[in-house]
């Protein structure tokens, strides 16, 4: 952690508004909203919704990452909680044993707050939460354990991008970095590739108010994130992400100065087969027209680090 840098949760933990916000939290999930879905579910009583989780959060996997992009894997990786369960349905999820199937075990808040300072004690940067849409209230309740204990490095909230509002709000000062996907500039193609409604919409209205509490994503002198928006936009196959509206959204509506990943990994899995749109590798030239609609909606910050054998599609 840079010298003289303290996260944001850390006010909050003092004031005591940290575990008000579990508190606040954990009530939400008796009739969930905590995720764009809105399912309404009483998770407190062990019901699911759009997520399949409970109560409790599910784990898959946590480590020091090397595959992340460069300003948040720095020298020592960003140090990954891997959920289970997503509240996107993306039918060529390349880690879909994860997302759909729910490979992984349940965890207390106690074992999430463990996880966290060991990551810490390896050296990490940060602590990467990925897919944490579905299980805001575990990890405010993990954090406020944590920090109680110690832990002193910035929280990324690496993001489908299917967020309430409802969850943003009790985020806001809790998070350092934003890290959402933008993947569809169209509700239809939202809707038959992810199987959620107004995705556009919500994605748009999450990745601004991310961008109000968070502002342009800025970094140490070594180059490590501190504190920000980073937007990873995977490029799909026909043009059907959407790769220049969503170049001018962030232009026009978020910042020239949004830090954005152009991302070309895509690769034909889970259901992909079942759409011959999807159902191929990516183009060079589809990759090159996408950047450049990017450089052309005067977006200038591009990743020059593309992690081609880790990344996570939701």
């Amino acid at each position: 952690m840079a010298q003289g840098f303290e996260p944001a949760y850390l006010a909050l933990h003092r004031s005591g508004e940290l575990r008000q916000r579990v508190a606040e939290a954990y009530e939400r999930l008796r009739e969930c909203d905590l995720c764009a879905r809105q399912c309404r579910v009483d998770r407190r009583r062990g019901e699911v919704g759009g997520c399949n989780t409970g109560e409790r959060a599910v784990v898959c996997s946590y480590h020091a990452h090397f595959g992340e992009e460069g300003p948040l894997v720095g020298t020592h990786g960003s140090g990954t909680i891997f959920f289970s369960w997503c509240n996107l349905r993306c039918q060529y999820c390349q880690n879909y044993d994860i997302s759909q199937m729910g490979t992984g075990r349940e965890v207390e808040p106690e074992t999430l707050a463990a996880m966290m300072l060991r990551l810490q004690a390896e050296g990490c940067h940060n602590i990467n939460f990925v897919s944490p849409s579905h299980v805001v209230a575990q990890i405010l309740a993990g954090l406020l354990i944590a920090a109680e204990a110690g832990l002193r490095l910035p929280l990324v909230y690496n993001t489908g991008g299917y967020d309430s509002m409802a969850a943003l709000r009790l985020l806001d000062g809790v998070f350092d970095i934003y890290m959402p996907d933008m993947k569809y500039a169209d509700e239809a193609t939202a809707r038959k590739y992810s199987k959620v409604k107004d995705y556009p919409a919500v994605n748009q209205a999450a990745v601004k108010e991310m961008h109000r509490q968070v502002g342009d994503l800025a970094l140490d002198e070594r180059g490590v994130a501190r504190r920000g928006l980073l937007v990873r936009h995977l490029v799909l196959p026909n043009g059907l992400a959407g790769t220049a509206e969503i170049a001018r959204f962030l232009a026009q509506e978020v910042s020239r100065d949004t830090y954005i990943n152009v991302m070309d990994q895509y690769r034909p899995c889970y259901r992909a087969a079942e759409y011959p749109e999807l159902n191929r590798r990516l183009t060079p030239a589809e990759y090159e027209e996408a950047v450049r609609a990017v450089q052309s909606a005067g977006l200038w910050r591009l990743d020059e680090r593309r992690p081609r054998l880790f990344w996570l599609v939701r």
